[in-house]
């Protein structure tokens, strides 16, 4: 058998990149209904934020989760440690409220509300002042370096900073008071903890809505890839009617482009130039979009010169195009029992939360026995010493008065009337009697009723134990 020699042929190297390599956006300005909504929620919010730090309620800053004393203020009610049980209602109704309104209208809270959303419009906004609309900020970032283009960058980039530590600053003044955090900041007395937290979140807003900006959305935030499971055909979504729009081209607008075929969709490419993350929704809809409407705004503007009738690209769902749905129908399925669901138990919730809250008892008792063996006093009767630990939660001074029942017989010795100051705790040493032969020897049940002298219905009943010696 002959033998036939094996040559080994070069193998060529790849690199093959794990990601896309970053291609910077620049999203062209535009006006609209959209546009404007989009605006007032970004008016709205940072009002919201930075504003409400600043209000004041009883002498004190009106909104305060003081880490210290461990007491979150929110107007006019106090939460302690105890109270956790609302931070998990409140995450929960977040969450379904999330699922409700993306399984309607898909990534609304991404559009309009999300900080990465709000702070990227804010910092884009400082940018356009700076250097000009998008062709402009095309055209200076690609020009050499010069002293007008490092005085411009340099300009933006410090407008920028200022406003991330001053949302920094504004973040740290809702766990410490913001008027002493003020104090200590221009006195630079600012503690190390104060500090690092100011300027993380200072430089983390500066990062993400200055450099990361569409990164976040697309790579971080992890609602992009799991909102394919909130959405479904009747979902409303941003999207470009293909049958309407195709095949597309450019035309001469006196031209009849019917007759040569042509659709709508005149391929100017303003519906990817304000896009934020820079996509193409003629491609159909991605997990990159964040429902912000931009697209839609242009695409009117266009379909406005050219004489088109609007709503090439509009909110609308898979079954009304595929199905040919008018405006009635397609609302009726967009309420459908799924959203329905969503909205009866999140409505429930919220209105078991508020009842919760509304009958709030301001009086939180913890009734702890000592553990020293009872005392039997010279004419035989029993006592037992206990330790009341009464926290009062509202921010107005208290006198409560002390009932003990349960045992025939049965009272405190001592005063029975204890005053207790505005938001604060109080431990209460407290002797219990009865007379003798009153119990049967060992545990027995009985009941601290503690009662707001001044408001017959703040009323809180303890559970503890008397013992009897054997």
């Amino acid at each position: 058998m002959k033998h036939i020699p094996i040559i080994p042929v070069p193998i060529e190297e790849a690199e093959i990149a794990l990601f896309e390599e970053r291609r910077k956006i620049y999203p062209r300005s535009q006006k609209g209904w959209f546009a404007s909504w989009r605006w007032v929620l970004v008016f709205f919010t940072q009002a919201l934020f930075y504003g409400t730090a600043w209000l004041t309620w009883n002498d004190r800053q009106a909104v305060l989760f003081d880490l210290v004393t461990r007491k979150f203020y929110i107007f006019g009610l106090v939460l302690w440690p105890q109270d956790f049980i609302y931070l998990a209602i409140l995450l929960v109704i977040s969450a379904l409220s999330l699922f409700l309104f993306t399984a309607i209208a898909g990534r609304l809270f991404c559009g309009y509300a999300c900080p990465q959303t709000v702070y990227t419009e804010i910092f884009l906004w400082i940018e356009a002042k700076f250097e000009g609309d998008r062709n402009a900020r095309i055209k200076l970032d690609a020009s050499p370096i010069s002293v007008r283009k490092f005085g411009i960058k340099s300009l933006k980039h410090g407008v920028w900073l200022i406003l991330s530590l001053w949302t920094g600053f504004t973040f740290v003044g809702y766990f410490t008071p913001i008027h002493q955090l003020a104090a200590e900041v221009f006195s630079f007395t600012l503690g190390p903890w104060e500090t690092f937290w100011l300027l993380f979140y200072g430089f983390a807003t500066y990062g993400n809505a200055g450099w990361m900006r569409e990164q976040v959305c697309k790579y971080m935030c992890p609602y992009a890839r799991f909102q394919s499971a909130m959405f479904d055909k009747d979902t409303l979504t941003i999207t470009y009617d293909t049958a309407r729009g195709e095949p597309r081209g450019s035309r001469n607008k006196k031209v009849d482009y019917k007759a040569e075929g042509k659709g709508d969709c005149v391929d100017c490419g303003i519906c990817v130039q304000v896009c934020p993350t820079g996509i193409d929704i003629r491609n159909g809809l991605q997990y990159e979009c964040i429902a912000c409407g931009a697209c839609i705004d242009g695409c009117n503007q266009v379909m406005d010169k050219m004489g088109y009738e609007r709503g090439l690209i509009r909110y609308t769902t898979d079954h009304a195009l595929t199905k040919q749905l008018d405006s009635n129908a397609m609302w009726r399925r967009v309420f459908r029992p799924r959203t329905l669901v969503y909205s009866g138990i999140l409505g429930l919730i919220i209105l078991a939360a508020g009842l919760s809250l509304a009958l709030h008892v301001p009086l939180k008792v913890d009734v702890i026995r000592d553990r020293g063996m009872p005392l039997v006093t010279e004419t035989g009767a029993i006592d037992n010493v206990y330790k009341i630990q009464i926290m009062n939660t509202e921010e107005l001074a208290k006198e409560v008065q002390f009932e003990v029942k349960g045992i025939n017989g049965i009272r405190i010795v001592g005063e029975t009337t204890v005053s207790i100051n505005a938001a604060t705790t109080k431990a209460i040493p407290m002797r219990v009697r009865i007379p003798p032969g009153a119990a049967e020897p060992g545990s027995n049940r009985i009941r601290f009723v503690v009662k707001d002298s001044k408001a017959a219905n703040i009323t809180v009943t303890e559970k503890a134990v008397f013992l009897v010696p054997k």
